[in-house]
């Protein structure tokens, strides 16, 4: 079957591969029967860690590790963080079972654990919202902090996290009903909502995501109705960004403001534009090229880098192989990770669909010849003024 699968690729490659000369390299990391969305990689040992949603499937299983092109392991392993199942719900302790993982970051030497606890984007099970802190190091759960009701309300869905560099904070984007960022003091394990329900963290009614150039719809005839999700940190922990799948636009805040109690009225007048993006999910700042936000532009399964010093946006990548690009990671050498969760090929989308969905991990690394040519630019720039 991998064989097979293999094959397929090959000829997708040969019939659709749109990479220019000038583009990166895109490399096949992993192959997963189940559909992925999470994935992040421990900077030096280069460990590699990817999570699967309860969407459509009843996954077996929660958070892995990947060993392989084609082997994964529970993770952590020898426990039963990944023995949930739908059916036993009222039968488990939410709190200490992955429920619906939908994102996994590594942080120092630990993976935290992000989970919104909404299975199928359904009813929130009580107890669930969660964020688990694992040591890399033993394999062993460090804590696990608790969401209540007034972080993690019935209707919301915890989507992706960021870390403060000093390890005090910790930045959720909620794409639920109502949009919101979760603040969380990791010394104290007080959590907050800020801006819930301020424009900048609400889906766009206007915008319509397309696929293949098409409306992108639900099997109930929905549109994508995700609200804020992307999440993105500068380096120095400074300024926060995010955006809304359903959505066009990216904000950012100083997130010094978000360590306060201020209103939702004063905290807007804190909000920027940065511009404008599309629909998009996954964002990342790159360590090695920290002016560099990179954007996975779900529409046209591509890769995009707004130039956050110049603010300049452009296409750097497009792959049909990368159908519907996700979450991203980086490694030491530089590498960018990318889940590509094949959301549109669901069942979720399409009537015809497998609840066991295919999906992938890929990576490449960004062209070295991209930022001496930027230097190369604001160097001559310089010189003309």
């Amino acid at each position: 079957m991998l064989f097979l699968y293999g094959l397929l690729l090959t000829s997708s490659f040969i019939l659709v591969h749109c990479e220019t000369k000038s583009s990166p390299k895109l490399e096949l990391v992993a192959i997963f029967n189940h559909q992925v969305t999470g994935v992040s990689v421990h900077p030096t040992s280069s460990r590699i860690f990817v999570s699967f949603p309860r969407w459509a499937e009843d996954s077996t299983v929660s958070v892995a590790e990947v060993f392989s092109k084609d082997t994964i392991g529970p993770y952590p392993p020898h426990s039963n963080w990944n023995s949930w199942r739908n059916a036993q719900k009222d039968k488990l302790d939410s709190s200490k079972y992955f429920v619906c993982v939908q994102s996994i970051v590594v942080f120092e030497d630990s993976l935290y654990v992000l989970d919104p606890a909404a299975p199928a984007f359904g009813p929130i099970i009580k107890g669930g919202p969660k964020l688990v802190e694992i040591d890399l190091t033993t394999n062993q759960t460090k804590r696990t902090i608790l969401f209540d009701e007034d972080v993690a309300p019935q209707g919301s869905y915890l989507n992706d996290v960021r870390f403060s560099p000093d390890g005090t904070y910790a930045y959720i984007t909620d794409s639920g009903a109502t949009g919101a960022i979760v603040v969380v003091d990791l010394k104290t394990e007080k959590a907050w909502r800020v801006l819930h329900g301020h424009p900048s963290t609400q889906r766009d009614t206007t915008v319509i995501v397309k696929y293949n150039g098409q409306p992108l719809h639900q099997i109930d005839g929905r549109g994508v109705e995700f609200s804020a999700d992307g999440i993105a940190l500068s380096i120095d922990g400074s300024t926060l960004y995010w955006q809304a799948i359903q959505g066009k636009t990216l904000y950012s805040i100083p997130t010094s403001h978000l360590h306060s109690c201020d209103s939702n009225k004063q905290l807007s007048a804190r909000v920027a534009i940065v511009g404008e993006n599309g629909p998009a999910d996954g964002l990342w700042i790159s360590r090695k090229q920290p002016n560099l936000l990179y954007v996975s532009s779900i529409q046209d399964d591509s890769i995009r880098v707004r130039d956050l010093q110049k603010n300049t946006y452009e296409v750097l990548l497009t792959d049909k192989r990368l159908s519907w690009p996700d979450t991203f990671s980086e490694d030491e050498q530089g590498y960018i990770y990318v889940t590509a969760s094949h959301i549109p090929a669901s069942a979720m989308f399409n009537k015809q669909a497998s609840k066991q969905l295919r999906t992938d991990l890929w990576k490449f690394k960004p062209s070295i010849n991209m930022e001496e040519t930027k230097n190369a630019q604001s160097r001559k720039e310089e010189e003309t003024l």
